[in-house]
C-alpha cells in the first residue's frame, strides 16, 4: 500500500470515529437523561450517570463505527 492510501484510510477511520462518537453521545445524552429520572437517582448523581453513559454510548459507537471503516479500507 502506498502512503497516500494509508493517509486517506486513515482519515476515513478518524471521520468515521468522529461521526459515530458524536451520535453516540446524543443519543446517551438521551438514554441517560431518561433513565435518570426513571430510576429516580438523586440530586447531582443526575449528572453524573447522564455524563458517564453519554460517554461511554459515544465511545462504544464511535468504536465500532471506526472499525467498519478499517474493514472497509482492507477491501481496497
Amino acid at each position: 500500500m502506498s502512503s497516500i492510501s494509508d493517509n486517506q484510510c486513515l482519515k476515513q477511520i478518524a471521520m468515521n470515529f468522529g461521526v459515530g462518537a458524536t451520535l453516540g453521545a446524543s443519543v446517551g445524552a438521551v438514554y441517560g437523561t431518561v433513565d435518570a429520572f426513571r430510576f429516580k437517582i438523586p440530586g447531582l448523581l443526575k449528572i453524573r450517570h447522564i455524563g458517564k453513559t453519554t460517554i461511554s454510548t459515544g465511545a462504544i459507537f464511535g468504536t465500532f463505527l471506526a472499525a467498519g471503516a478499517l474493514l472497509h479500507c482492507g477491501k481496497h
